[in-house]
């Protein structure tokens, strides 16, 4: 199984960390989410995506969203401790009506996600380790055709049906 496989890669690399493999498909993330410190997207439907992102705002917990397609890729965290920070339905409402595109249709950069994986890595412990500059409320953008970053400021959407009351 996968998961038994990460976990003894893992565990060859640090045989100090404790992870927990779950062998069935989460429906629920709210006890995942309660007990982690923070949490990483690396999902890749938006289903998923809102389902963490619902869980994290209930449970006010740090989620570091990322996600490759193509050659293109994004970061961003959403600090939920914070009252001012938006959640991923502030940018991406779940009623929007958008394309969801998927990798196996359209292909990835295979070390685009090894990137973004290492940046979603070190924003998560700038968060746990509480330093630096997070990239709460930034949306970085990167494109790997022209190796060039774009930030895009973002705002907590008064009317988000997630995070606002």
């Amino acid at each position: 199984m996968k998961v038994e496989a990460a976990r003894a890669a893992l565990r060859g690399i640090n045989p100090d960390v404790e992870v927990v493999p779950l062998h069935q498909r989460v429906k629920d993330f709210t006890a995942l989410v309660t007990s982690a410190d923070v949490v990483l997207d690396c999902s890749d439907n938006f289903a998923t995506r809102h389902a963490l992102n619902r869980a994290c705002v209930a449970a006010k917990k740090p989620l570091v969203a990322g996600a490759a397609i193509r050659f293109d890729a994004q970061l961003m965290v959403f600090d939920l401790r914070r009252k001012d920070s938006p959640c991923y339905s502030c940018i991406f409402p779940e009623d929007a009506e958008v394309e969801e595109v998927q990798c196996s249709t359209m292909g990835v950069l295979a070390p685009l996600t090894g990137a973004i994986g290492a940046m979603q890595a070190m924003e998560a412990i700038k968060l746990v380790a509480e330093v630096g500059t997070s990239l709460s409320g930034r949306l970085q953008v990167f494109d790997a055709m022209s190796a060039e970053w774009r930030t895009v400021k973002v705002a907590k959407d008064p009317a988000c049906a997630v995070c606002s009351p």
